[in-house]
């Protein structure tokens, strides 16, 4: 599955547009689960060091058949490591425990605004660039205002922005500003945490196209233009959630899933609080 889409980045980089994420995948399971992943056919696996299972991950791409350039590797500062100097302390960690030389995208996972330390990182971010550690950086969790700030201060726009984002809180203002200045969107909980797999729209258009309800969110994601990393420990459920290449949703099913979102729909931590 090399020819799977990608989206590519503001520096010219590219992101395979379906991806593996490991949260709260313990690290002493991480490695047999990511390389399930990686043998079922992922390029692309997301981690962070908040997940506490950078070792395992690692463990699995260094086992891997598939070549170091054949994966796309993303990891993100622990949210208590902000700050310039602790950022490039952290950095050099992750790599350590990844295994590798450097990492495809970086991101500073959450804000934290009451810290104000998220520029000064992020100027951490850039140097590290720089330097070659990092091939792409971007942030996470991330609003408009955070944004404009980084770009103001910096004059750096990041690659992509990792956000909450499902048929139920659909973000569709943030998406506009992302498109609007060239940061690629990332969805996270992209099924909404299991909620949407019984929702009768939903269900309606998995006998429809003869998928699986996960499917049919996950072609949702991919026919909005948005890179998605759905995460299983289940085998079968691997395996089914990249199956989703050999079908698109129609303009009417699009519609009806747009009528499911909801400003409320929110179901983790709100980014100008969290922290």
């Amino acid at each position: 599955m090399t020819d799977q889409p990608r989206i590519t980045f503001n520096d010219g980089h590219a992101i395979p547009q379906l991806g593996f994420g490991t949260w709260q995948i313990p690290d002493a399971e991480a490695s047999g689960v990511v390389a399930q992943a990686i043998a079922a056919g992922y390029l692309s696996i997301d981690t962070a060091q908040g997940y506490e299972n950078e070792v395992g991950v690692g463990k699995a791409i260094a086992a891997s058949d598939r070549p170091r350039s054949g994966l796309f590797v993303t990891t993100k500062l622990a949210n208590s490591r902000h700050g310039y100097d602790e950022t490039m302390r952290a950095t050099e960690e992750s790599l350590r425990k990844l295994r590798l030389d450097a990492l495809d995208l970086y991101l500073v996972h959450w804000p934290i605004p009451n810290k104000d330390l998220y520029v000064e990182t992020w100027r951490a971010f850039v140097e590290l660039r720089k330097q070659g550690r990092l091939r792409s950086i971007g942030v996470s969790n991330f609003t408009m205002a955070h944004l404009e700030r980084l770009k103001d201060e910096t004059g750096i726009v990041p690659a992509l922005n990792q956000i909450e984002l499902h048929p139920r809180f659909q973000q569709r203002a943030l998406r506009d500003y992302h498109a609007k200045t060239g940061i690629a969107t990332e969805s996270w909980s992209p099924l909404g945490r299991g909620r949407l797999l019984d929702d009768p729209v939903v269900l309606a258009l998995a006998e429809k196209h003869r998928k699986t309800p996960a499917q049919v969110v996950l072609r949702w994601h991919l026919d909005q233009g948005l890179v998605v990393i759905p995460k299983s420990v289940t085998p079968s459920r691997i395996k089914e959630n990249i199956e989703v290449f050999d079908f698109r949703l129609d303009a009417e099913d699009v519609g009806r899933m747009a009528g499911l979102d909801d400003p409320k729909g929110r179901t983790g931590p709100d980014p100008d609080t969290f922290g």
